[in-house]
């Protein structure tokens, strides 16, 4: 089976951040929640780093699944925010595929809770329209770990690329000497064993 390597590229890449919501959170068992939450919030660092459009979208948060992690909220204020009130796969809501097509872009970088279902189902959806899909997998949460391995080798057999919050990041960046302080600074934020890294560099 032939490849092509098909890389991030910042100008052609959407954020999706589906379904990050309070009572959802509480189902992740495939990492610790202090661990999660910081993955989560790295992906989102990235995002607005590289000035990517972002895209928030809930599942029917009235209900038990509650509202959006408020973090996101706040460091995306102005972007497409969809409260779907019902469809359990966002890409059967017009609103957030319309949002997607808005932004003229190809590549889709996503991340949710559940892994299985509210990343599963947009993610193979997306992939059989023709879009390039890269599933940010510790941005991503679920029951256990066996869940979320099933739920990784259905969509990358589809055609998924699988990435954590760190190599997302460092695809797009290309190369340090576009900006080491910015980019580092995030890396250090989120990474405590990177911020070791930085700080030996800030003191040469």
């Amino acid at each position: 089976m032939s490849f092509t390597y098909k890389r991030l590229n910042k100008d052609d890449a959407v954020v999706l951040l589906v379904d990050h919501q309070a009572g959802l959170l509480s189902l992740v068992r495939d990492y610790s929640p202090d661990e999660f939450k910081n993955n989560v919030l790295a992906l989102a660092d990235i995002a607005k780093f590289f000035k990517l459009p972002t895209i928030l979208t809930t599942s029917f948060e009235q209900g038990p699944n509650g509202p959006i992690v408020p973090e996101l909220k706040a460091l995306f204020p102005d972007a497409p925010y969809i409260a779907r009130p019902g469809q359990i796969n966002a890409w059967d809501n017009e609103d957030f595929v319309n949002a997607i097509k808005a932004t003229g872009r190809k590549q889709l970088i996503i991340a949710g809770v559940v892994t299985d279902v509210c990343v599963a189902f947009p993610t193979l959806s997306a992939l059989a329209e023709g879009y390039d899909v890269f599933v940010v997998t510790d941005a991503s949460g679920t029951f256990n770990t066996s869940v979320r391995d099933a739920a990784l080798t259905r969509m990358a057999h589809a055609g998924a690329q699988l990435l954590n919050w760190f190599s997302v990041g460092c695809e797009l960046h290309r190369d340090w000497r576009n900006d080491i302080e910015g980019f580092g600074g995030i890396l250090g934020g989120h990474l405590p064993a990177y911020a070791n890294l930085i700080q030996s560099y800030n003191q040469k």
